[in-house]
């Protein structure tokens, strides 16, 4: 059962029995990405190995699921019995006691491998030593590209290109065919959805949010150099309607050949490679993340599972999160829907089976390499006071985020200046950076 909309106060609490009183209901909220859709469609194969659970989704876009379940789970309101979190929720969630500690029910289960999940996610959802949430999903980002246009452009992809090249590139594809932009970049207001990769730029080109000791810099040379160029590649050479684009709209761009390049999650793979609905499958070359001043350029993120501490129903919420992230869900997803389906990047064992190393030739050691070389302690060329590269690991940064990118996207949209964008982002960060410097920390 999908629900599309949040749940109508009416509704049954978390973990609500059947009327004949033997099954748990559990209610899972979760991102209505597409690998999440998978899931919900095998939820039969879920039944048949727990009869005694039903599970009924609520499945929001990202910025709305977000919002409602941070609300949910930091008041207590315990509706939901197992969230989808990133990353970005898991550590700081933990700390603050909103998370169940997930390691007794990992170290039970004898066949689960808690090791198998990719190190550098696996140490980003811990918590001194213990996991409090398991990924459903990792990535790093990466630039996808049509072989087919360069072909035809005569022009190719570097094997590292830089953000100087990409849009060198980007003017030089945009329009190869009628309805085909150079390249498809979020612009999205959302704090997870344009600064994913704005950050990531920022990054390589030396940017920061703070210097060491907590001042803002939103109003520094190389952070205006930065969005000055995400802001102009979008908007010369970017889909139409990009300040509405997030992620989801993206990806349905180029997958259906309106794009020459996309810069994005390493998760696309699972939808541009579909041949039942990508019209580009099969048609596309991976490249790493263009940088700039340093020598890496990607993201680390994951889409995870976490059991808030209010669930009256842990066991079978933990029940839940093996069935959606042992490595056989990645078999289940391939039998039914293909190897191009599988979710991506969260165990290292999906990426040396021969089956999908046979379909992800192309993309699997690009993906791999970003996930493993990111750094959230150290995401730029200088030093930082915080952690977090698509991100900054702080609670004040859902709000803080959320406003900057309202007015980096306004920016994208042409209705203000990246110059006023970043005038009004400084005071934002600076209000921020003022509380941090009086704690001392």
């Amino acid at each position: 059962m999908v629900l599309a909309g949040l749940l109508l106060s009416g509704c049954a609490g978390a973990g609500s029995t059947g009327s004949d009183g033997g099954t748990v209901r559990l209610t899972v909220a979760i991102v209505s990405n597409p690998q999440m859709q998978d899931a919900v469609s095998l939820q039969s194969r879920f039944r048949a190995e727990h009869p005694g659970i039903e599970v009924d989704f609520v499945s929001l876009p990202e910025n709305e699921a977000r919002a409602k379940i941070t609300t949910s789970v930091a008041t207590g309101g315990g509706e939901f019995d197992a969230v989808m979190i990133s990353n970005y929720e898991t550590r700081q969630w933990a700390e603050y006691g909103w998370l169940e500690n997930l390691q007794p029910f990992i170290d039970a289960s004898g066949d689960y491998d808690h090791e198998d999940f990719v190190p550098s996610l696996r140490e980003d959802l811990s918590l001194g030593g213990d996991m409090y949430s398991v990924p459903f999903y990792g990535e790093s980002s990466f630039l996808a590209y049509r072989t087919d246009l360069f072909e035809q452009a005569g022009v190719e992809m570097p094997a590292d290109p830089t953000w100087d090249e990409v849009a060198e590139l980007a003017a030089e594809l945009d329009g190869v065919e009628p309805g085909v932009s150079g390249i498809c970049l979020r612009g999205l207001a959302g704090w997870g959805e344009v600064l994913s990769p704005f950050n990531s730029v920022l990054n390589t080109f030396g940017g920061r949010w703070y210097d060491e000791d907590w001042n803002a810099e939103l109003d520094s040379p190389e952070f205006r150099r930065a969005a000055d160029f995400y802001v102009d590649l979008v908007r010369e050479h970017g889909q139409p309607g990009a300040a509405n684009s997030g992620f989801g709209d993206c990806l349905n761009h180029y997958a259906q050949g309106r794009a020459a390049m996309f810069y994005d999650s390493t998760s696309m793979v699972s939808t541009i490679e579909d041949d039942s609905t990508a019209t580009v499958a099969g048609l596309n070359g991976y490249a790493p993340a263009p940088v700039s001043e340093s020598d890496y350029g990607g993201w680390l993120y994951a889409w995870t599972l976490g059991i808030p501490a209010t669930s009256e129903h842990k066991d079978e919420a933990w029940a839940f999160l093996e069935w959606m992230t042992d490595r056989e869900y990645v078999r289940t997803v391939a039998e039914e829907y293909g190897w191009q389906r599988v979710p991506p990047g969260n165990r290292m064992s999906t990426f040396e089976d021969p089956e999908y190393q046979e379909v992800a030739g192309a993309y699997a050691e690009p993906m791999l390499q970003g996930i493993e070389r990111a750094d959230p302690q150290d995401p730029g060329t200088r030093p930082v006071p915080y952690e977090g590269i698509g991100f900054l690991a702080i609670p004040e940064f859902q709000d803080l985020g959320t406003r900057v990118s309202q007015q980096l996207s306004a920016a994208v949209a042409g209705r203000i200046t990246v110059e006023e964008a970043l005038a009004q982002g400084q005071e934002y960060a600076e209000t921020v950076g003022a509380t941090y410097r009086e704690e001392g920390r």
